[in-house]
C-alpha cells in the first residue's frame, strides 16, 4: 500500500473547491480529505457552507484541514480577494476543482428566454470556469506554482441535451477551454484536465429524472438508462477515482488538456 499512498497521496496540499456547498462537491471533498488534503470550500452561502462542514468534520483530522470562504466566483476582484484571503491564513492553494454550475429551465429552442440562458452561461462557464481559473493561473504563474485545475463538463459537453440550450452552449465551452487553457498554462507546468459526469441523481436533476410520487423513473429518465450501458444511475462516490488521479503530480503529472468521463458508457452507446 505504500506504492498507492505515494501515488496518490495529497498530503500537505490545499484544494479549493468552488460551489463548495453543493452535492457534488461534498462527494470529492471526502475522498480528497481521505487522501489526506487540506480543504478550502468557497460558496456564495455561509449556510450551506456550514453545513457542508458539518458533514466533512467527522472525516477530518483536525479542524485546521477544513474552512470555508462566501465569495461569488463570477466576480474577478471577489475571487481575487478570496485567495488573498486563504493564502494569508492556511498558505498557497495548489489544486482548484472549478464546482460551480447548474441548469435552470427547460424549453424549445424558439421559446428560449434569453436572459435566463445568459443567466445559465454565466453560472456555468464565467462563474464555473473563466474567472477562477484566470485568477488562480495567474497568481500560480507569478509565483511558480505548478497547480492542477479540474473543470466539471458533462454529457452535454459532447453530445447536446434536448431542452437545455444554455447548459449544452456552457458546458460545450467548459471541454473547448479545458483544452484551450491546458496549452497556454502548460509551459508554466499547470495542468488543466475536467471529469464529465454522467448522469448522477442529486437535487437538481432528481424531479427530472424520478417522479416524486411514485418514485418511478420519469420519460426522461427511462430514456437516460436506455441510453446507458451499465443500465443504471451513476453512484457520487464514483466520481472520486477520477478526481484524485487529476490531483495527484504523482499519477497525473504528464496529463493535461483532458476530460474524463464518467458515465457508465452513456458516450458510447450505439444499436
Amino acid at each position: 500500500m505504500e506504492y498507492l499512498d505515494q501515488m496518490f497521496s495529497l498530503k500537505g496540499k490545499l484544494v479549493v473547491i468552488t460551489g463548495g456547498g453543493g452535492v457534488l462537491a461534498g462527494t470529492l471533498a471526502e475522498a480528497l480529505i481521505a487522501a489526506g488534503a487540506s480543504l478550502s470550500l468557497w460558496g456564495r452561502g455561509q449556510e450551506s457552507l456550514d453545513a457542508a462542514v458539518k458533514r466533512l468534520t467527522p472525516h477530518t483530522e483536525s479542524d485546521e484541514n477544513l474552512h470555508t470562504t462566501v465569495v461569488d466566483t463570477a466576480d474577478e476582484d471577489g475571487v481575487s480577494r478570496a485567495l488573498s484571503l486563504t493564502e494569508r491564513k492556511h498558505g498557497m492553494p495548489g489544486v482548484l476543482i472549478n464546482g460551480v454550475g447548474g441548469n435552470r429551465g427547460k424549453s424549445n429552442f424558439v421559446d428560449a428566454d434569453v436572459d435566463l440562458f445568459e443567466n445559465v452561461l454565466r453560472l456555468n462557464l464565467t462563474a464555473g470556469l473563466l474567472v477562477p481559473t484566470k485568477v488562480f493561473a495567474a497568481r500560480w504563474i507569478e509565483m511558480h506554482i505548478e497547480g492542477s485545475i479540474i473543470n466539471i463538463a458533462s454529457m452535454s459537453s459532447y453530445i447536446p441535451l434536448s431542452g437545455v440550450w444554455a447548459y449544452n452552449a456552457a458546458k460545450a465551452g467548459v471541454l473547448n477551454l479545458t483544452m484551450a487553457c491546458a496549452k497556454e498554462f502548460a509551459p508554466h507546468g499547470i495542468r488543466v484536465n475536467a471529469i464529465a459526469p454522467g448522469f448522477f441523481l442529486g437535487k437538481q436533476n432528481r424531479a427530472l429524472l424520478v417522479d416524486e410520487e411514485t418514485e418511478e423513473l420519469t420519460e426522461r429518465g427511462r430514456a437516460v438508462i436506455e441510453h446507458t450501458p451499465f443500465g443504471r444511475f451513476g453512484n457520487a462516490d464514483e466520481l472520486a477515482g477520477a478526481v484524485l488521479y487529476l490531483a495527484s503530480n504523482r499519477a497525473s503529472g504528464f496529463v493535461t488538456g483532458v476530460t474524463i468521463p464518467v458515465d457508465g458508457g452513456y458516450l458510447v452507446h450505439n444499436i
